[in-house]
């Protein structure tokens, strides 16, 4: 038997704000969180790209200092999004064998790895610090947030680039309709934004270089986009079977009602141009939610502002719903948030929820001149959506030709 499965949690520290009430709010608003890098290291190493979309909120004025000191980066900011969205759920009641985390990162512990390597080279094999290790493992994040929690019914990471955390919402809800939780925490976080990763992404023309002007650098579907904008953060979502939500008298955002993770098979970094396996992803999630392609009414793109993989999506798109897309709203959010890379699937699942539960699907900024190639039905300001049953799909799609596709349902 199939068991709803749904939303009652969400937790965020983005390039838009420090919580997701004040990324939600930023987002709306039409923000961007690019900004230009102000760190010695920008220069000491004479990086083609001077911007990134930071973290807006310091991870040392939320956290304690000694979890500051011995946690990576991208497990500092899953900590954060985790016990927010934690705290959203209302604190659920759940055996700790009940309660699993599905949690997912692109990278991983970039940060300390690169830095315990300059200590080895620079001070010796002494100063190198025992916590690297454990620091430096991209099952750390979820690791972190399962310690804090007593989550002891499994805490599995996902490594799939781009489409990681999306693919981590896809098992949370295949591990609740196994029936092996009540409850998990899903997500993804990423903290990347060093000069190597900058540096590799730079070297491959995947990155924007708009120096000049790093809050529009971020333009999906535009004529004159560039290159995607490196970002940082992590999203939270606690998911739930109905059952368990409400026995507890919990708050439902949404129902996710199924997912599908595949793979292209045809380039390590390039998707496949005309989006085949993207396409059958989109059309398995929705038969697997039970519903028809008539039923979509929003769309959250992976839309990366890179002028192949816009292109490719989109052909991903026109394959799936043929002439229906032309009236179904699509949000590129990436525009306002930059790349969060294994932490932008839980982050856009984050925003798929709340348009669904405020009907109100969010803009799309610096989109000026819309390439014709892309004829979406781009949203460029907050739009209302309609009354009644919703459904809503976030995408994913990564390197190494990863896709991955989620669905959500209005409550």
């Amino acid at each position: 038997m199939t068991k709803k499965i749904v939303i009652t949690g969400i937790g965020a520290t983005t390039p838009l704000g420090g919580t997701a009430v004040d990324t939600w709010a930023a987002l709306l608003a039409g923000e961007s969180g690019t900004t230009t890098l102000e760190q010695a290291w920008v220069a000491e190493t004479a990086i083609p790209v001077t911007f990134a979309a930071q973290a807006r909120v310091k991870t040392a004025d939320v956290l304690q200092r000694f979890e500051v000191k011995r946690l990576d980066p991208s497990s500092q900011f899953a900590l954060i999004a985790g016990r927010e969205a934690w705290a959203d759920a209302g604190t659920p009641e759940v055996e700790p064998e009940r309660l699993a985390v599905d949690w997912a990162t692109g990278i991983g512990g970039v940060w300390t790895l690169l830095d315990a390597w300059d200590t080895l080279r620079e001070r010796g094999p002494r100063r190198v610090l025992p916590m690297t290790v454990p620091m430096l493992m991209p099952n750390g994040p979820g690791a972190a947030i399962g310690m804090d929690l007593h989550a002891r019914a499994g805490i599995t990471t996902v490594v799939s680039a781009c489409a990681s955390s999306t693919e981590a919402l896809v098992n949370a809800y295949n591990r609740l309709q196994a029936g092996l939780a009540d409850v998990v925490i899903a997500g993804g976080s990423e903290a990347a934004i060093h000069p190597l990763p900058i540096a590799s992404f730079a070297a491959m023309h995947a990155l924007s270089t708009r120096n000049d002007d790093p809050a529009t650098a971020s333009r999906p579907y535009d004529v004159t986009r560039d290159g995607f904008v490196l970002g940082e953060g992590a999203a939270a979502l606690v998911i739930e079977t109905e059952e368990h939500a409400k026995a507890r008298g919990a708050h439902i955002y949404a129902e996710l009602v199924g997912g599908v993770v595949n793979s292209d098979a045809y380039h390590v970094t390039a998707p496949d141009p005309e989006g085949t396996a993207a396409a059958r992803a989109m059309v398995s999630t929705v038969q697997n939610a039970g519903a028809t392609l008539a039923e979509v009414s929003h769309i959250n793109a992976h839309a990366t502002s890179t002028p192949v993989g816009d292109i490719a999506e989109y052909n991903a798109l026109k394959r799936v719903f043929g002439n229906l897309l032309d009236g179904i709203p699509v949000s590129a959010t990436k525009a306002s948030t930059g790349h969060l890379l294994g932490g932008a699937g839980a982050l856009e699942a984050f925003f798929t929820v709340k348009a669904l539960a405020e009907r109100t699907a969010p803009p799309t900024i610096n989109l000026t001149s819309q390439d014709p190639e892309i004829p979406l039905d781009v949203v460029t300001t907050p739009r209302a959506l309609p009354a009644g049953d919703l459904l809503a799909l976030s995408n994913s799609f990564g390197f190494g030709g990863h896709n991955a596709v989620v669905a959500f349902r209005s409550v």
